[in-house]
């Protein structure tokens, strides 16, 4: 009797030709420097990778597949869970989505508010990046100079909304809450100190002969490569692509906002780490420019569409909207039209995207999320090839990923 087929080890199906010096290791997933539950199956010829296997799943949470059992305001929270070190980018691309479905826009001084927090939640993500990047490589001090500045952003963050790292601070047609003058006069407070402390960290590391031995012509990332796997974001600036959604298909203020996009044409973790200090610069201008036009809008927070979003107190006095009406929009969820939308962002690790197919019901049918971090892990069985063991931290470092986001 024939026996049923078993599964095969995994690393069965790796084809190469095995002598002395040739061995297979596992990197991860409880490895410090994985940057998340990453498994990378490496086959090392000595100290060289002749191939690699990424290995994802560790967190995987279905978080797609809750979408289809929330309605849509109820899966606002979830989606901080993603990229949970930019959390507010998350809420920001879920809203947009829904709102281009339901075909709404939200009012002038939510989209302020928006950009603010959006922003202000990139320099955040920057930051963290920049500490945790450099600990890998061993330079501590940074990670404590750098997480003392993004305490400070938490606090701001935390003043607002009443989290520091799962904001949920933004909602589908504006936002819950209004700036006090005491909140923007903080903010500004702080963007006049960041600039220097930028400048400190790019004093201690970017001339150092160690930071630069082992970032330099490492990770190199050609353009080809870059393009071919679907990078975006820093990781694609670091090769030379000088592409931005924010620029080449703005939504909400950022057609109004003047900044530029930093690129490097070494496309090694060097380039790329000088490309995110100079976003951390240009995303402090674009905040102060989200300042200068919240104080030029009216009050209003939330879009009429009362349809389609909870109404306030004033809605339910001055328009034909009844009580009913209110509580079962709150309890029941919106129901959007049927159809089905794509809308990008640019979130501080590339394109965020939320594809929703609406069938009419309270729930989407279906819910797809286009996160960079995925694409950024698996490009790692490309990348790897031909670099050194000992560089394997650095280069994972330096693509900035979030395995909230792949496993999704």
């Amino acid at each position: 009797m024939q026996q049923p087929n078993k599964l095969r080890p995994f690393y069965e199906n790796v084809a190469f030709e095995r002598d002395d010096n040739t061995m297979i290791i596992n990197f991860g997933p409880n490895h410090p420097s994985a940057h998340g539950q990453l498994n990378l199956l490496l086959e090392l010829q000595g100290e060289k990778v002749i191939k690699a296997t990424p290995r994802v799943g560790y967190l995987h949470r279905g978080m797609e597949k809750m979408a289809e059992n929330m309605i849509y305001n109820e899966y606002m929270p979830t989606t901080d869970r993603m990229d949970y070190i930019a959390s507010t980018a998350n809420n920001y691309a879920f809203a947009l989505a829904v709102e281009k479905l339901i075909d709404v826009e939200a009012p002038r001084r939510a989209q302020a508010i928006r950009l603010v927090l959006v922003e202000l939640n990139r320099l955040m993500s920057h930051i963290f990046w920049l500490a945790v990047h450099a600990l890998d490589v061993g330079a501590m001090s940074i990670m404590l100079y750098c997480f003392r500045e993004r305490e400070y952003i938490m606090d701001l963050m935390e003043d607002y909304c009443g989290a520091r790292l799962t904001h949920s601070a933004i909602r589908i047609g504006g936002v819950p809450l209004d700036f006090t003058p005491e909140w923007i006069e903080k903010l500004l407070a702080l963007l006049e100190t960041i600039p220097a402390q930028i400048d400190m960290w790019e004093k201690i590391l970017t001339t150092n002969r160690i930071w630069r031995m082992r970032l330099e012509d490492v990770g190199n990332l050609p353009k080809e490569m870059a393009y071919s796997w679907g990078c975006s974001g820093p990781m694609l600036r670091g090769s030379g692509i000088k592409w931005d959604i924010r620029k080449e298909q703005p939504y909400e203020l950022y057609s109004e906002i003047d900044f530029d996009v930093p690129i490097a044409q070494t496309c090694d973790s060097y380039g790329r780490y000088k490309v995110f200090l100079e976003e951390m610069r240009q995303t402090i201008k674009i905040i102060k420019q989200g300042v200068a036009i919240y104080k030029t809008t009216d009050s209003k927070l939330m879009a009429d569409a009362p349809e389609f979003i909870s109404a306030s107190k004033e809605d339910l006095m001055t328009q034909n909207y009844s009580l009913m009406q209110h509580f079962v929009l709150v309890t029941q969820g919106m129901r959007p039209p049927k159809g089905e939308v794509y809308v990008p962002t640019e979130s501080p690790k590339g394109e965020l995207g939320f594809y929703i197919v609406s069938e009419g019901e309270a729930y989407p049918h279906r819910l797809k999320v286009r996160s960079p971090s995925f694409y950024h892990t698996g490009i790692l069985q490309d990348w790897l090839v031909g670099e050194n063991l000992a560089d394997i931290v650095t280069i994972i470092g330096s693509s900035n990923t979030v395995f909230g986001e792949v496993d999704r």
